[in-house]
């Protein structure tokens, strides 16, 4: 097994839109959060799936429909481009050099030796309340050497200035109940913890099973309850 990548001195992040060569290590990074999560069983993406919903033709400008956003690193500074989101420099010459053992699996598409260490997907909603768009975050993921050095808050700060930018009334995201660490962090950053709400979904067999039952003609039950 060759050596792991080590990274000392000054590296530089970016966060960047995604393009379809991202499509392959974003495939791979969505896995390593499902391990994360404990929830491979619930993992069917493919790299064709991925490549057509997230990048179909023409591509819908950045925030307005879904959005990818790769987390690179840089052993030196990278020039900022339209397709940066956020950036940030690390300082590592105070520690041992970082060890990354999958630097050689995710090379970025980019070049320059850059290496992929996470990803964000968002995409609109909408707050009836509000009567404003604003932002879901469906994944913020950083892989495991990159963690606890300020690049999730670089990342989530950066999508929420955006969506700051364009006028979206709030950002959202979901958390597991049991990663009180991730829930402190996001406190932390202003966040509100709302526990008093469940997701609910439909899926599968149990989506499926309304298929053309929009034009029916019986009479439905209300729920009274609404999104805001």
């Amino acid at each position: 097994m060759a050596a792991p990548t080590t990274f000392s001195g000054e590296v530089w992040a970016e966060l960047r839109l995604a393009d379809a060569r991202d499509v392959p290590h974003i495939h791979s990074l969505i896995h390593q959060m499902a391990e994360f999560e404990l929830l491979t069983d619930l993992f069917a993406a493919t790299h064709e799936l991925l490549a057509s919903t997230l990048f179909p033709t023409p591509q819908p400008a950045p925030f307005t429909s879904f959005t990818a956003l790769i987390l690179d690193l840089s052993p030196s500074p990278a020039s900022a481009s339209a397709d940066t989101v956020g950036s940030r420099r690390l300082d590592l010459s105070a520690s041992s050099p970082l060890a990354d053992p999958e630097a050689a699996a995710f090379p970025s598409p980019r070049g320059g030796g850059r290496v992929t260490a996470g990803f964000v997907i968002c995409f609109p909603n909408y707050s009836t309340f509000l009567a404003k768009p604003g932002l879901y975050v469906e994944d913020i993921f950083v892989r495991a050497p990159w963690r606890r050095r300020g690049l999730g808050r670089m990342m989530l700060s950066a999508v929420a200035g955006r969506a700051a930018e364009i006028g979206m009334g709030r950002v959202e995201w979901c958390v597991l109940d049991w990663n009180q660490n991730a829930i402190d962090f996001y406190e932390g950053m202003g966040a509100e913890v709302f526990k008093q709400w469940r997701i609910c979904r439909l899926t599968g067999a149990a989506l499926d099973k309304y298929k053309g039952t929009g034009t029916g003609s019986q009479e439905e039950e209300d729920a009274g309850g609404k999104a805001q």
